[in-house]
């Protein structure tokens, strides 16, 4: 660690009232911008869930990347680069590959195909009641284990940048994450909750861009500089080759790797912004869009994980409250203060915000446009004005169990929540998209079967994976060991599994065929686009 830091450390302290007052400030802005967003209304499901569908792609594609680039992305990915180098940049490359499987495979289809939800789609050529359970049961299932470990994480970040270090302070931080969530969706529906992830989206990237430069600049703006510095405060030339932390077993990163690449095109509240543009061809431009900005923050995070590697040190990263996740806010602490901290703190606040009102009201959607207007009352007309009702019921009864949810499991592992998620939309919504969208022989049997089946495949191999226990850094200690289950990620067996259930689930003779006529339909609709606007109920 050079002079530089050594006489930062004596005169730059973090200033956890400074850093309050920022956050204040931004929860000001975004409710004035949800509060003029909901004065065009969202009494009609159109407006609740996909914001009148009159967003262009630019915006849809910021809001995308604002909903997509979480806190883990920001202060976990910096980390992770800081710590382990070139294995840390993997999760990078895994994050942004992931958007070309998007493109290519579900975003236009989607947009042609579906209404407000993703189960619009699995249902539209097969028996609505059974596929539409099952594809909410799983959308549930990834939104809530996804908005727990935002929660959870919102309590962790609590010691490092607030100085709020005991248990009740945190508690209180996530109850009030939480709330503002539930405000942000009941007020604003989908509309005020774009904008949200779009002010969110530009603030980060703005913020990281700015931290890019200032690193750059110490380094003499070059690269080569920037890492012959990072080597040396490491000690070693490990940092940039790969194996520093997936080279005692590979298998690990292949199987993380496939549940990020693939998972993210099967994440409900990724999928659910398809439905916020007029047309198709919106939608493609929205996954440009959202291509071109999360590459650009992974450059970014590149530059800012050797930059702290260099200018901290990973030791006193790993020492310092958050451990891993420290490493962007001690760098900002370090280049400019506590001003930047502060923003960088509002940022990460910002972060957790805009991605669980995303997660909130997709939850909301498929719960009330799924299981309540498709399964509990049969298929009945439900009047659209009802069913926003029933999903602002949700987004509050939703809200109130990630509060419990996020108290629960603090100060616990909370990184398999994450990993569970991705892996759950890869193994159960992922294959009955594909096989929805591309293959005429494809059934309700197939469907359930694929969804049903790697969910709870998923869920079991998590349960007796070392993320849980038998490890000093499992969920419940090295104490106590029932895995048997050798990865930490399930990908590499659950993907595979929910294809092949899939596939078999379709071969085997069923009694009931499907309608051939609705899956013309639905072969025409998605490459053209034609009836996208009609209703998907049948």
């Amino acid at each position: 660690m050079n002079s530089f830091i050594t006489v930062a450390e004596t005169t730059k302290e973090n200033n956890p009232i400074l850093n309050i007052g920022i956050f204040v400030l931004f929860v000001g802005v975004t409710l004035f911008v949800v509060i003029r967003a909901s004065r065009k209304g969202n009494k009609s499901a159109d407006d609740f869930y996909a914001g009148g569908r009159g967003f262009s792609g630019g915006q849809n594609g910021t809001a995308i990347a604002g909903d997509y680039l979480s806190a883990a992305s920001f202060l976990g990915i910096t980390g992770a680069i800081a710590v382990s180098g070139y294995d840390g940049f993997l999760y990078s490359i895994g994050f942004l590959v992931a958007w070309l499987v998007a493109l290519l495979l579900v975003a236009e289809l989607l947009r042609n195909t579906g209404k407000f939800t993703m189960a619009d789609v699995l249902s539209f050529r097969l028996q609505q009641r059974p596929v539409r359970l099952a594809a909410a049961v799983s959308t549930l299932a990834v939104t809530f284990f996804y908005l727990l470990a935002q929660m959870a994480g919102a309590g962790g970040l609590v010691s490092l940048l607030l100085g709020i270090n005991d248990h009740l302070g945190q508690s209180l931080v996530i109850a009030i994450v939480g709330v503002l969530m539930i405000v942000y969706v009941l007020v604003g529906g989908m509309k005020g909750t774009t904008w949200v992830q779009i002010i969110k989206a530009i603030l980060l990237i703005s913020g990281a861009a700015a931290m890019t430069v200032w690193v750059l600049a110490l380094n003499g703006f070059s690269l080569n500089s920037l890492f012959e510095n990072a080597v040396n405060a490491a000690g070693t030339e490990a940092i940039l080759a790969p194996g520093q932390k997936y080279g005692k077993n590979p298998l690990d990163f292949i199987s993380l790797g496939a549940a990020l690449v693939f998972g993210t095109a099967g994440l409900p509240h990724v999928l659910m912004r398809f439905y916020t543009v007029p047309t198709a061809k919106e939608a493609r431009k929205s996954v440009v869009w959202a291509i071109w900005l999360i590459g650009l923050f992974y450059v970014f995070t590149l530059v800012l994980g050797y930059g702290a590697a260099y200018i901290i040190g990973a030791d006193e990263i790993k020492a310092a409250p958050g451990g891993v996740n420290s490493a962007a806010p001690l760098l900002a602490l370090e280049l400019g203060g506590p001003i930047l901290l502060g923003f960088i703190s509002a940022v990460a606040f910002a972060t957790i915000l805009a991605v669980v009102a995303g997660l909130a009201i997709t939850a909301a959607a498929s719960f009330a446009h799924d299981i309540y207007a498709s399964v509990i009352k049969k298929g009945e007309k439900v009047a659209p004005e009802t069913e926003v009702k029933i999903g602002r019921y949700t987004v509050v009864i939703i809200g109130v169990l990630a509060i419990v949810g996020g108290i629960g499991v603090q100060g616990q592992n909370v990184a398999f929540l994450v990993a569970l998620a991705f892996a759950v939309a890869a193994s159960a919504n992922l294959p009955t998209i594909v096989y929805s969208l591309f293959w005429k022989g494809f059934t309700t049997r197939g469907a359930v079967w694929s969804m049903y089946g790697g969910l709870i495949l998923t869920l079991l191999l998590i349960t007796f994976s070392p993320v849980v226990s038998g490890k000093a850094t499992s969920m419940l200690g090295d104490g106590v060991n029932f895995a048997w289950f050798p990865l930490e990620n399930p990908g590499i067996i659950s993907i595979p599994a929910g294809f092949l259930l899939g596939w078999l689930g379709s071969v085997i003779p069923a009694k009931t065929k499907e309608d051939p006529r609705l899956e013309a339909e639905m072969d025409v609709r998605s490459l053209t686009g034609h009836g996208a606007e009609g209703a998907v109920s049948h």
